[in-house]
């Protein structure tokens, strides 16, 4: 389904990353790819997870940095010439946030999960804007962001990140709207609860993980594949009438009322 496509994909931190999983998924279909790490201490293992792809592409970006999201852009232009896709699947929150009340949160807290977990969305749209545009073509261009239940309702702990996740859903709104005109469908999954190194953080997270087997319709907990298989087709042209939408990979578990 991506066969011919060149997109970048921000967050993959480890084999367990669903950002990891998105970037298989899509090599599987053909896509050609390049990958970000947020500092040295995960360059390493970034690039040699991307190596046994065949990913050639590695570039840095911490996205809390103006000057290394353009950065990134100028150096994706390099690469490619344009992008038909970009994958955000960054978020952070200080540890002690993700932990009992939310009125407790710091404001230096706030300000760092909405800057990272959300704000970079836009400032990354605007960087690669010009890569995006495909004028005249006929086809669409595809932003993908995830995020969480959290962000819609409460979830014990998630505190200062769910907040953060309602205002990523938010800007994929927003963006939908600004860039559509310019072909580019931006879109959220908001995946189940995953053993994600960032997931990691959230006190009895594994609560979560126990939890679903029991109340989702489905009647088990969602695998990274599983939402890499979705993201596949939201960067494809199969989805491309779907913009401004977050679809849901959680074994139906936000349909249920108890």
């Amino acid at each position: 389904m991506l066969k011919g496509r060149k997109g970048v994909i921000l967050g993959v931190a480890n084999k367990r990353s669903i950002a990891w999983a998105i970037a298989r998924a899509a090599h599987e279909e053909g896509a050609e790819l390049a990958l970000t790490y947020a500092n040295d201490r995960f360059k390493e293992g970034v690039e040699e997870l991307g190596r046994s792809i065949h990913v050639k592409r590695f570039h840095p970006c911490d996205v809390g940095r103006d000057e290394e999201i353009a950065a990134l852009a100028d150096a994706l232009k390099k690469d490619f010439g344009r992008l038909d896709f970009l994958v955000h699947a960054v978020a952070f929150a200080k540890k002690e946030e993700l932990a009992g009340a939310f009125t407790d949160t710091s404001r230096e807290g706030f300000h760092l999960a909405q800057d990272v977990s959300a704000y970079s969305l836009t400032a990354l749209c605007r960087a690669c804007r010009p890569l995006l545009e495909h004028p005249g073509e006929g086809r669409t261009a595809s932003v993908l962001t995830l995020t969480y239940l959290g962000g819609q309702r409460v979830v014990p702990n998630y505190n200062v990140m769910g907040v953060a996740k309602a205002a990523l859903e938010a800007s994929v709104r927003y963006l939908a709207s600004d860039l559509g005109p310019s072909r580019i469908r931006v879109n959220a999954i908001s995946a189940g609860p995953i053993k994600t190194l960032s997931a990691a953080g959230v006190t009895n997270f594994s609560a979560l993980l126990d939890t679903m087997p029991d109340r989702a319709p489905l009647r088990t907990n969602v695998t990274a594949e599983e939402v890499a298989d979705a993201g596949v087709f939201l960067l494809s042209e199969k989805a491309r009438g779907i913009t401004g939408s977050i679809l849901f990979v959680d074994a139906g578990y936000h349909v249920m009322g108890v």
